[in-house]
């Protein structure tokens, strides 16, 4: 069942609410997902409200520049992201999200880091 969480950057200045039904987080192994940490989890387009406008957010494209990866340029947390594989879509850093227990949510596992 969805849920609507308020999530935030470090500092606080990037905020958003997300509608989303937390049965499970992604954790990839591409080069980036690695060395960021995140806790992933994908809602439609609908499903994420941005309380901060994305214009104040920071971007970050690589590799394909079809995933995104946006970021607070002040204290350089990513909150959410649209995927290579689903851009439609957005991937939520669970960690971002206010109240929820990270160690009860099953992990899937992705394989980013064989994606050409």
């Amino acid at each position: 069942m969805k849920q609507t969480y308020h999530g935030s950057c470090h500092c606080g200045l990037i905020e958003f609410e997300v509608d989303a039904n937390l049965d499970h987080v992604r954790v990839c192994d591409c080069s980036m997902c690695r060395r960021r940490g995140a806790l992933l989890h994908r809602v439609s387009e609908d499903d994420l409200r941005c309380l901060t406008p994305l214009s104040d957010l920071s971007a970050y494209r690589w590799h394909t520049g079809v995933a995104i990866d946006y970021f607070c340029p002040r204290c350089g947390i990513q909150t959410f992201r649209r995927p290579r594989r689903a851009p439609q879509l957005w991937s939520i850093n669970v960690r971002c999200l206010d109240g929820v227990d990270f160690d009860k949510l099953p992990v899937i596992l992705t394989h980013g880091s064989q994606l050409e």
